[in-house]
């Protein structure tokens, strides 16, 4: 839990990633395995709640790039459905939004009120971040962010992007702060030397 209270007063700029930092990445994956599951129903006659139970229990146990190659060895799926598994990860208009975490949503909120930057500096598919980060319900924090995708620049925990962000908005090494959930951004962090929190 991180109290906003409990932050260096001097800290002026928050650098955030987005997955299982602001909402879980499984909120947005799964509906995706859930879109994909009822195409094939209807294109191959499969069981969808079988195919979703399959991809989600997959991604638990070997992570995302895992899941299409196993329901494609399980099923017997035709390569062709790979691209339109891929495409529904860069362009699903998923059914849900995605919540903030609360204790997260309330810093964002703190951090707004105090009149410091808040910047996302996200690692991954920047298609897909861009339409996870469109299926958010940010409760009207969404103007007062700046976007950046590592991947355009280098991926964390490469600090490149980060240090883009230093350059291209004049901030002082000692005034940031990075919060992430992974050891790419505590790397990333410590090569560019600035502060870090791990959600």
């Amino acid at each position: 839990m991180i109290n906003y209270s409990d932050i260096d007063p001097r800290i002026n700029a928050f650098v955030f990633e987005l997955d299982n930092v602001l909402f879980p990445e499984k909120d947005y994956l799964y509906q995706v395995y859930y879109l994909f599951a009822g195409y094939l129903e209807y294109t191959e006659l499969l069981d969808a709640k079988v195919l979703v139970s399959l991809m989600v229990s997959t991604y638990e146990q070997s992570g995302a790039s895992a899941v299409f190659d196993t329901l494609q060895e399980r099923f017997k799926l035709d390569e062709k459905y790979r691209f339109n598994f891929e495409h529904l990860h860069t362009a699903a208009q998923v059914p849900l939004m995605l919540f903030i975490y609360p204790e997260m949503l309330k810093l964002l909120q703190d951090i707004v009120v105090d009149r410091k930057q808040i910047f996302i500096l996200t690692n991954g598919n920047p298609q897909q971040q861009l339409n996870k980060i469109k299926h958010t319900d940010w409760q009207g924090l969404e103007k007062y962010l700046t976007c950046y995708f590592a991947e355009e620049i280098a991926s964390k925990p490469e600090p490149d992007a980060l240090h883009f962000i230093i350059e291209k908005h004049h901030l002082q090494r000692r005034e940031i702060m990075m919060i992430g959930a992974s050891q790419n951004d505590e790397l990333c962090a410590e090569a560019a030397g600035v502060d870090y929190i791990s959600v």
